[in-house]
């Protein structure tokens, strides 16, 4: 599933400059765990935190994208960088993140994943095509990181 999926995002990119992450963790960091917050909004936290850490924010036109998945509570979080945002608004988001619950909800992960790659892949495209003779300028490991 691994290698699928770093095939998908590669393709993916071949289409649009932006830059896709997927990162899936079994369970929050222990840190997280004595911080006063609700396990949704820690599972936020925590994707915020990649987003910077992995560097996702730092892609030349700011049209990054995570997709992190906390599989332990079952959360799901898309952070997309400021150059995305400004074209597609926070719903859109939510609906992306709300098919995943449900294809993961009856076991389709790898499916899921694919589905919302393919979204975010839509968007990127729609919003950051690559020019005529432009190739992508891979910044960023298409390969999913698990922890």
């Amino acid at each position: 599933m691994v290698e699928r999926l770093t095939r998908r995002v590669k393709a993916s990119e071949g289409r649009h400059s932006g830059e896709i992450r997927i990162v899936v963790e079994s369970s929050l960091p222990s840190s997280y765990l004595w911080r006063k917050a609700s396990v949704s909004q820690l599972a936020r936290q925590r994707a915020l935190t990649l987003f910077g850490k992995l560097r996702v924010w730092d892609t030349e036109q700011n049209n990054g994208v995570l997709i992190y998945l906390l599989l332990a509570e079952q959360l799901i979080e898309i952070v997309a960088d400021r150059g995305l945002n400004q074209h597609v608004p926070a719903h859109h988001w939510q609906g992306v993140v709300q098919q995943m619950r449900l294809a993961f909800q009856q076991g389709f992960y790898e499916e899921g994943l694919t589905q919302a790659l393919q979204e975010v892949s839509a968007l990127l495209v729609r919003s950051f095509p690559l020019g005529e003779g432009e190739t992508h300028r891979n910044e960023l490991p298409d390969r999913p990181r698990i922890d």
